[in-house]
């Protein structure tokens, strides 16, 4: 076929074409476009590129994470930038929380950073402040590692023949005895969690969750003992290289890492309910240290790549540490997964002991294991895992008011979100969404690789400190980030990670123990910013709401 054109006369275009078949067409002659049509046309793909535009910065604004899966980490030298000359973090942590809530924190300074992040330190304070925080938080928690160390000799006085009577009357006074001055000032430290978000002032001595830790001040003076420890009840442990740690449990069996096979209800033993909720006796503490032992010596080895110095710890050192909290049946592991056992036996013990209410359950050790993995020093760790503690420590509550609210929760922001899946759910007599149970025990810890639970738990935690802080709760401030801060990105997170199956869920499975191996089978398929990003989507449409009352 030949195509030919030329101009035409009165200004415009003609065509002509043939071929084997002889045909010809032409197109009409076109009058020059006149100024006024010109302008219009201008006009008009203006108004089209502005709607574009505002439709797409209106996209940004539902989520840090819109468009892109992750900013970059919080970096070292950008850390130390935003102190100013005595310490204090600039413009009360902003610009700080911003930068953690939209790309989390490089590896080499979580250790520095965590305790802001958990409310061992105040937002405000001066790196003098936090130096006194630092040694009085460390002379607590050696007064609870004493308290441990005097149970354990009474349990292991018991179980070598003392008579029952008198094991009982030494359980029970344990807490009064010769060193009741330190049992006052624990009691003290707890009462004065419940008013640290009322009053975060960093120069309250009674405060645990405004205490310790940054860089390595003290970290000559750790808080580890060595075998001989166990049989001194009276001595400090401040020179011992060996790190302790505690575990209190409430239930005698043990679980394996990421099975998804686990029943729902061995997250939270039903042997709780046999103890005493208010006070640690002898008895109670010796149960949940049976179930600490079983837990920490089954820790999943994920923390290893991320602790290049426990990972090569020696086996002297191991086993010092080991025996320092009478840690047994260690010898299928190695030495830096001995280390990692005794650390958590050494602190959740502690725990147990701060917080008796609650004492130890199955999953704790699962929350515990990523802080010190980042945080060498017992004393350390263990504030900042009491600051963790503040909010997940209502997973533990035997009532289990605690994992209802958040269930309840999770189902109204499916229920909100989509009334399709939340229908289907209903029939299945699902809609309690009792399937993400596991997730909302341990928070995500099961579903996520270590990096990934740790992204998210940073994430999280800078919400909760921008909410103790008091930013973001203006509505200018709302206005500005759309997705404010929430004390339940978790749930948020976890409502996203049901929807993103909302297909298969709802043309597949017709059953909740069918949606139940699927949430449990989850692990390792998470994109945990992806999830983040479909989180704070459902935090900027729902938040208004999804009413989150403790």
């Amino acid at each position: 076929m030949l195509i030919s054109s030329h101009s035409s006369p009165n200004g415009g275009i003609q065509l002509s074409g043939g071929g084997g078949g002889r045909f010809w067409w032409e197109v009409v002659p076109v009058a020059p476009p006149s100024r006024t049509a010109l302008v219009c046309t201008a006009l008009a793909g203006i108004a089209v590129f502005a709607a574009l535009f505002y439709t797409t910065s209106r996209g940004r604004l539902k989520s840090p994470w819109s468009r892109r899966k992750r900013k970059h980490a919080l970096t070292p030298r950008q850390w130390k930038s935003l102190f100013t000359p005595d310490g204090k973090l600039r413009d009360g942590g902003v610009k700080f929380l911003k930068k953690v809530r939209s790309g989390g924190i490089d590896p080499s300074i979580r250790d520095e950073v965590w305790p802001f992040l958990l409310g061992v330190y105040d937002l405000n304070s001066t790196s003098e402040e936090r130096a006194i925080i630092r040694t009085q938080k460390r002379k607590e928690y050696e007064k609870l590692r004493r308290q441990c160390r005097q149970l354990l000799k009474r349990s292991n006085d018991c179980s070598k023949g003392t008579s029952e009577t008198s094991c009982i009357e030494d359980s029970g006074s344990v807490a009064q005895d010769s060193d009741s001055s330190s049992y006052e000032d624990v009691v003290s430290a707890r009462e004065s969690l419940s008013s640290e978000e009322r009053s975060p002032d960093v120069e309250d001595s009674d405060d645990p969750s405004s205490a310790l830790l940054e860089g390595d001040d003290g970290s000559g003076q750790t808080t580890n003992t060595d075998a001989s420890a166990l049989n001194t009840e009276s001595s400090d442990s401040d020179s011992s290289e060996d790190p302790e740690v505690i575990q209190a449990s409430s239930s005698s069996e043990g679980r394996e890492e990421n099975d998804p096979d686990v029943p729902l209800k061995d997250y939270i033993s039903p042997s709780r309910t046999d103890l005493h909720p208010n006070q640690c006796t002898g008895e109670n503490f010796a149960t949940w240290q049976r179930i600490i032992r079983v837990d920490a010596v089954r820790a999943n080895a994920e923390w290893i790549p991320y602790s290049p110095t426990q990972a090569t710890v020696s086996e002297c050192r191991a086993r010092r540490a080991a025996d320092a909290v009478g840690l047994k049946d260690y010898d299928f592991l190695e030495p830096c997964g001995i280390f990692h056992a005794a650390r958590l036996v050494a602190i959740l013990e502690a725990y147990a002991v701060y917080d008796p209410e609650i004492g130890y359950c199955q999953g704790m050790s699962d929350l515990l294991s990523p802080i010190i993995a980042a945080i060498t020093e017992d004393h350390e760790a263990f504030w900042c895992f009491v600051g963790f503690m503040r909010k997940a420590r209502h997973n533990f509550r035997l009532d289990e008011m605690g994992i209802r609210r958040q269930l309840s929760i999770v189902s109204k922001i499916i229920k909100c979100k989509d009334s399709h899946l939340y229908r289907h759910l209903e029939k299945l007599q699902a809609e309690d969404c009792f399937f993400v149970y596991r997730m909302v025990v341990v928070l995500f810890r099961r579903e996520l690789t270590f990096e990934q639970t740790i992204c998210l738990w940073e994430v999280m935690w800078a919400d909760q400190a921008a909410i103790r802080a008091g930013i973001g709760k203006s509505a200018w401030s709302r206005m500005r980030q759309r997705a404010p801060p929430t004390e339940d990105l978790l749930l948020y997170a976890i409502a996203a990670s049901v929807l993103q199956k909302r297909k298969l869920i709802i043309e597949k499975y017709s059953s909740m123990d069918e949606i139940l191996r699927e949430c449990n089978s989850m692990s390792g398929q998470l994109d945990v910013w992806k999830l983040l990003d479909d989180a704070h989507n459902l935090v900027v449409n729902l938040h208004d709401k999804i009413e989150t009352p403790f």
